[in-house]
């Protein structure tokens, strides 16, 4: 069935005005002013008043859940199809986290290609925040390139007290065994970093591209703005070409304890000149958010969520930003840096991952390779169990 949505505002996600899009088959097949359709065999929606944006690329989820840093009571639930669909997320990347012994990569492809069963697109980081990098095929090379749904390493974690403490030395090792994974499959082979609260901050990254002939750009670290001198720090590594990703999961115990909110952040990062092209933001969706003092104690711990990458989006819009500044840090960014190509753009030929909205940002409906989701911001799919 050939769908033309009709008169809307396209976001690309740059501004395109006013557009017809024609999309079948889950590929987006044209773009123009009234075109016109010799079949039968279409319906046509009329987007007059609204616009259009790619579906959202979510970096980092832990779609499988995560947490237990309180114990085995505190471990956070597994995802749900409409954790996603209803705030226009249709690509995701999931992860493990702390917990890579109840939590495994078995479960983590199983969940995968059940969420994809659902509707999403979905990819998996190999590993966890352990070293040596837990594998399915006994390598990381093998898993990239024998697994569809690996595309990279992580969330592998420096600068805190639940990692393994890596040496310059071993975190090549991973880099380099990730980067050559990454050019026999052609895929994006990056090496996705939990940085913590430490005093390393990103030292261990610039030490790395320093002493070896990995490049920084092989690094994607996240949680940048989980203080003000990390974020300073992230700033740099931007500007030295890299990617840096914000967290858009937060509790207010975060902030309290230093946590820069995404809005200021961003803020910060236009003021301090640094591309927007090198930002993304993530979910962290469904892992454990948890605080500690400063003996390394647990005081405090809440659950991410998906809905928080579009929340964020609608509060960088409510706070002055334009859209089309805005939208590629949840879209068209994080698709680039992973190899995404059908992914976070509005084309001809790419997927009709899609979001309807009102002006003021209100969802109406969601696409995912051309499967409808949302409809009136009502979910018309869910996951198998999740109504039970």
């Amino acid at each position: 069935m050939l769908t033309l949505l009709r008169n809307v505002e396209l976001y690309a996600p740059q501004y395109c005005g006013n557009q017809d899009v024609l999309f079948a088959a889950g590929k987006i097949l044209a773009i123009g002013h009234n075109l016109n359709i010799n079949s039968e065999l279409h319906q046509e929606i009329d987007g007059s008043g609204k616009q259009l944006l790619p579906g959202l690329v979510d970096p980092l989820a832990h779609i499988t859940g995560g947490g237990g840093e309180g114990g085995f009571a505190t471990r956070t639930r597994a995802m749900n199809l409409t954790d996603a669909s209803l705030y226009g997320v249709t690509t995701l990347v999931g992860a493990l986290g702390t917990d890579s012994i109840s939590r495994t990569l078995e479960e983590l492809i199983a969940k995968a290609k059940g969420l994809q069963q659902d509707g999403l697109s979905v990819y998996c980081y190999t590993g966890s925040y352990s070293y040596p990098v837990a594998t399915l095929t006994g390598s990381i090379s093998r898993d990239l390139m024998l697994i569809d749904q690996i595309i990279g390493v992580g969330e592998i974690a420096i600068a805190d007290h639940r990692g393994s403490q890596l040496s310059v030395h071993e975190l090549a090792r991973v880099a380099a065994e990730c980067r050559v994974g990454g050019m026999l499959s052609g895929k994006a082979g990056i090496v996705f970093v939990h940085v913590g609260d430490g005093k390393g901050g990103l030292n261990l990254l610039h030490q790395v591209a320093e002493q070896t002939d990995i490049p920084l750009t092989q690094f994607y670290p996240t949680h940048i703005n989980r203080s003000q001198q990390l974020l300073e720090q992230g700033f740099a590594f931007a500007k030295a070409g890299a990617m840096i990703d914000f967290t858009a999961s937060t509790n207010q115990a975060c902030l309290d304890s230093g946590e820069v909110a995404v809005v200021d952040a961003v803020q910060q990062a236009i003021n301090a000149n640094v591309p927007l092209r090198q930002i993304s933001l993530s979910s962290d969706g469904n892992a454990s958010l948890p605080v500690f003092n400063d003996r390394g104690e647990l005081t405090g711990l809440e659950m991410g969520t998906v809905a928080s990458l579009y929340q964020s989006l609608c509060q960088l819009v409510a706070a002055g930003m334009n859209l089309a500044e805005v939208l590629p840090l949840v879209t068209s960014n994080a698709a680039r840096t992973l190899k995404l190509t059908q992914k976070g753009q509005l084309a001809v030929g790419m997927d009709a991952d899609m979001v309807l909205t009102t002006p003021d940002m209100v969802i109406d409906k969601v696409w995912s390779q051309g499967l409808l989701l949302v409809d009136q911001g009502q979910a018309v799919r869910y996951s198998q169990f999740e109504r039970c």
